[in-house]
Order: structure tokens, then C-alpha cells, then sequence
């Protein structure tokens, strides 16, 4: 009996023998893609750190140009009052400081044209216009506060003249901001009598 096991064990040996080196070869792949895994893992985390890194520097470029407290210093705005002179026959345009006393800049339609039927249009108002912005980009005013005055008075039309709005127009055009717009035309009280009899004026 002792012999058959030892036969037996020598026919078996032979299997194991062959065998043991396939199980060694699968440990050793099972070790291997183990390995490439993990150095994927590890790429990937790398990967997701700098991303995350390339993030972070992203933001911080953002956040650096809103931290620029230089261009509020620089740009203040200066005020200065522009009265408005509006009629049928002419546009006045006069530019002062806030207390009024001093002149800055001033236009008028005769300036601009040299026939006088023109000195009330749009276009020459316009032209005038562009005058006074330029005067108050030389003199630092940005801003302006607006007081418009038509003839009015107890003989006169109380609507501004056609030069008035395209006079507001042009200043904003050219940069110049406005603020508040005043109407100052002068309105009679039942102090000045009308010209003329008592049916009117007798052409």
C-alpha cells in the first residue's frame, strides 16, 4: 500500500508540477494590473490636482482686475451748469461753474453760421454744440447740469426754439453727462400788460 502512494504521489507530482506554474502566472498579471491601476489612480489624481491648481490661478486672474481702486480716483466728475438759450432766431449756449460766477465755455449760433436765417436750426445748434463739448473737455467739467430758458416773459413764446433739443442730444453724443434739466423760462405773474390795444396789435 505504501508503494501505490508513493506511485501515486509520483503521478501526481508531475500535474502539480505543471500546474503551480500557471497559478503563479496568474498572480503575477492579477500583480501586474494591479500595479497599472494604481498608476492610474495615481495619474488621475495628479491630473485632478492640477486642474483643480489651474482653477484656482484662473480665479485669481479674475478677482486681480476687479481690485483697481486707481480709476475711480482719476475719473471724478466735475460739474459745471449749462444755460440754454433757446429761441426762434438764435440758440445761446453758455457754459459756467456750479456757483455760476465763473464762464467756462460759451456758443452761440452766430458763431458757428454767418446767415442768420440759420442761426436757430438744429444743425448749427449742433455745431455749437460740439463747440461748448470740447471747451469742457479742455477745462475738465464731465458733467452738466442743464438749465433751459425759452423767450417766455408776458410777450414772448414760453416753447424753447429747434435748437433746443438737438443742442442735448449732441452734448451726449460727445461724452458729456447730463443731469438735471431745468426749464427756467420766466413766467408773467399778471405784472406786465400785453403789447397792443385793446383788439390787438392793427397791421
Amino acid at each position: 500500500m505504501v508503494k501505490k502512494n508513493v506511485s501515486e504521489m509520483e503521478e501526481i507530482s508531475p500535474e502539480a508540477e505543471v500546474k503551480m506554474p500557471e497559478a503563479t502566472e496568474k498572480a503575477s498579471k492579477k500583480e501586474v494590473s494591479s500595479k497599472k491601476t494604481s498608476k492610474k489612480s495615481e495619474l488621475s489624481e495628479k491630473k485632478v490636482s492640477k486642474t483643480s491648481g489651474n482653477e484656482d490661478e484662473q480665479v485669481l486672474d479674475v478677482e486681480v482686475p476687479e481690485e483697481k481702486p486707481k480709476k475711480t480716483k482719476q475719473e471724478k466728475e466735475v460739474w459745471g451748469i449749462l444755460h440754454l438759450y433757446s429761441s426762434y432766431n438764435n440758440t445761446h449756449l453758455h457754459v459756467t461753474d456750479v456757483t455760476g460766477s465763473e464762464t467756462i465755455v460759451k456758443a452761440t449760433g452766430g458763431m458757428v453760421t454767418k446767415s442768420d436765417r440759420l442761426k436757430a436750426t438744429p444743425n448749427v445748434a449742433m455745431a455749437a454744440a460740439k463747440l461748448v463739448a470740447e471747451g469742457c473737455k479742455n477745462a475738465g467739467v464731465t458733467s452738466l447740469y442743464v438749465k433751459l430758458r425759452a423767450v417766455g416773459g408776458h410777450n414772448g413764446p414760453m416753447t424753447p426754439g429747434p435748437g433746443s433739443q438737438a443742442t442735448i442730444r449732441m452734448l451726449t453724443r460727445y461724452g458729456i453727462k447730463l443731469g438735471r434739466i431745468e426749464d427756467v423760462t420766466p413766467v408773467p405773474h399778471d405784472s406786465c400788460r400785453k403789447k397792443g390795444g385793446k383788439r390787438g396789435r392793427r397791421v
